[in-house]
């Protein structure tokens, strides 16, 4: 699934994102890219329980 979050604008950013979506599925793939505010994953976790996360961690994302 690719995600677009908004207020991901730094390496700090992005590990915090990581390590979120990684509580929902440890063996998930989570590719960040601050730069453009994207990430790409690879999780056998529900698009809804990611954007769950993500949002509790303080990074709300869209789906895109």
């Amino acid at each position: 699934m690719k995600l677009t979050i908004e207020n991901m604008t730094c390496g700090g950013c992005a590990r915090s994102v990581t390590k979120a979506i990684q509580s929902v599925d440890p063996n998930a793939r989570v590719d960040t890219n601050p730069a453009i505010r994207s990430v790409e994953v690879e999780t056998t976790a529900t698009l809804a329980a990611v954007q769950q996360v993500l949002e509790d961690a303080g990074y709300p994302a869209s789906a895109e």
